[in-house]
């Protein structure tokens, strides 16, 4: 029977205890992005970008929630895909909130959807987080969307949706992973003063020119500095401790 509440391992245990998978794939097309390249390799005949809810979502959870198992539970949406795909319905989105919520548990959002994830900002309270995934790229390029994410909102509507989301009582939180520019990381986490949490990690899987132990300890002093709440990332932290000790 098809269980769509699951526990993450592996680095995606560090973001969250539990998580729930709405599609099967994602049309943002990042070209970091680890789901896609899983996916590829075991579905060579399909496209990951050809996004639908994975079938009977919505029942499949209710029938999960059912019982008072996850009651005071944070359910993460989504690691393998994108809450708030480009262009497709999402109102099988705001059903999954919706049972969660009916549930007495709470919901963790991670998306690059922008403004299209306000619409569920009203299911929301104080017990649950909002998200958005920012690599570091371009933060002066607001208005316009980003090559390395070219299906997804442009990163203005991503932080006015966080500023929002603060505004309403909705906890805020950045996942600095991967990271392609150091410097635009270093600049949001001195603004963002909106963003109540900063999960800071690296870029793995490919090469990169960042020195990522002068990244993390120079993030982890800005957050000092700047009183901000982070958390860095094991990657990240193994990094930061060589050549210290």
């Amino acid at each position: 029977m098809f269980r769509p509440i699951y526990t993450p391992k592996g680095r995606a245990g560090e973001y969250a205890d539990l998580a729930l998978n709405i599609y099967n794939g994602c049309n943002h097309s990042c070209w970091y992005c680890f789901a896609k390249k899983n996916f590829d390799r075991w579905n060579p005949t399909k496209d990951f970008a050809d996004v639908e809810p994975k079938k009977d979502i919505v029942e499949a959870t209710k029938r999960q929630l059912s019982g008072g198992k996850y009651k005071d539970k944070k359910i993460m949406l989504c690691f393998t895909c994108d809450p708030y795909p480009a262009i497709i319905d999402t109102s099988v989105t705001r059903e999954v909130i919706q049972a969660i919520k009916e549930a007495g548990a709470h919901v963790q959002i991670l998306t690059k959807g922008g403004e299209r994830a306000e619409r569920d900002f009203d299911l929301l309270d104080s017990n649950d987080s909002f998200g958005v995934t920012y690599t570091g790229y371009k933060l002066g390029d607001l208005f316009m969307q980003s090559e390395n994410e070219p299906n997804a909102a442009p990163s203005c509507e991503w932080l006015a949706s966080l500023d929002r989301a603060h505004k309403l009582g909705i906890k805020t939180w950045m996942s600095c992973e991967p990271v392609l520019n150091e410097i635009d990381i270093y600049q949001i986490i001195e603004l963002a003063d909106y963003i109540d949490l900063f999960k800071i990690g690296k870029l793995n899987y490919y090469p990169s020119k960042i020195n990522w132990g002068e990244f993390g300890r120079k993030c982890e002093r800005i957050c000092k500095g700047n009183n901000r709440n982070c958390y860095i990332k094991e990657d990240l932290r193994e990094e930061m401790n060589r050549g210290t000790i």
